[in-house]
């Protein structure tokens, strides 16, 4: 099976996320979601076809405090967001 190659672009007021945003693209990724962050309302995940912890991590970083809105539905986002206690706007459930 194959791997999509990961990308991150400004698209509007959303950072559009496509392919494996995974713990090898995080790196890439990373600098080019921080560029483009400034302004942005959502986190566009409706392209991602693949999605680790690592990724995750990533995105709940650029979500902060919830200021994000999250559309889309990637593979194993609603498991990943269970197993470590983040709301579906990529922000940790308080205790």
């Amino acid at each position: 099976m194959g791997t999509a190659a990961a990308s991150v672009r400004r698209d509007g007021d959303a950072l559009a996320f496509a392919g494996d945003v995974v713990a090898a693209s995080v790196p890439s990724l990373w600098p080019q979601a921080q560029a483009g962050r400034a302004g942005a309302a959502r986190l566009d995940l409706s392209a991602v076809t693949t999605l680790d912890s690592a990724g995750l991590a990533l995105l709940a970083e650029l979500a902060g405090d919830g200021a994000l809105r999250v559309d889309g539905t990637p593979p194993g986002l609603a498991e990943l967001c269970r197993a470590y206690r983040l709301t579906p706007t990529l922000t940790y459930v308080s205790a």
